[in-house]
């Protein structure tokens, strides 16, 4: 669903991603894993194709990104979370919600069923479909971020440092309601900083070190791996 081949990319002249290869299959929860600066959100931005890979090249659901277009995405199944959330603040939650539902063209009119879906995922924001977005808490919003990235029933989900700025309750509740939507046979691309709750959740595991790909595997080797653990500390 998701490949990168040998991707390198910059901002000017400095490097930020070099030979960066991965893929995610159907059915599967892969977690990106690095510290601050080692290149995950730019992985995030290259494979949305807000960033342009300089070479390589990026294939989601077997499209080329460089011919595709950021537009196209949600069409395609894929639902993004950006870091930060990224929602837009003067609107209530329903709006945003709505907005999230119409960028999937030809969906019809089963707003109002998807509404439900969402309801009964994150009740704590059902009580709030009425309320400005941006008077929301940080927790109240992470979740309407990821509603609004599932309300259009995407095959692929693709999320950047979803537990940023999250209490430690908070996070467990985020990850919980992560591994239930995969479950529910979403395909998820998690980009983390906390290793331990990403990859305890995962199926494999990458580690990104310095914009390159230091070390791939089965989520509970990363997790055992002595070498995994020094790359990322």
């Amino acid at each position: 669903m998701l490949e990168l081949k040998g991707v390198d990319t910059s901002y000017g002249a400095v490097p930020m991603l070099r030979g960066v290869a991965m893929s995610v299959h159907p059915g599967e929860l892969v977690c990106l894993l690095g510290p601050n600066g080692a290149g995950k959100t730019t992985t995030f931005m290259t494979v949305c194709g807000v960033v342009r890979a300089q070479r390589g090249k990026v294939e989601v659901m077997g499209r080329d990104m460089a011919t595709l277009g950021t537009e196209n995405l949600a069409s395609l199944g894929v639902g993004l979370v950006p870091e930060g959330r990224r929602l837009f603040p003067s609107l209530s939650v329903i709006e945003n919600l709505r907005l999230g539902y119409d960028a999937v063209s030809g969906r019809g009119s089963n707003f109002e069923a998807q509404l439900d879906k969402m309801g009964n995922l994150f009740p704590r924001i059902q009580e709030r479909l009425r309320q400005v977005a941006g008077t929301l808490s940080g927790g109240e919003q992470a979740m309407v971020a990821l509603a609004r990235a599932l309300i259009g029933e995407p095959r692929l989900v693709i999320m950047d440092e979803p537990s940023l700025g999250l209490s430690p309750k908070l996070i467990g509740e985020y990850f919980e309601i992560t591994r239930e939507i995969h479950r529910r046979g979403t395909t998820i691309l998690l980009i983390e900083q906390n290793a331990e709750m990403g990859l305890g959740i995962a199926d494999r595991g990458y580690v990104l070190v310095k914009g390159k790909v230091a070390q791939e595997g089965p989520a509970k080797e990363l997790l055992s791996s002595k070498a995994a653990r020094s790359l990322y500390l």
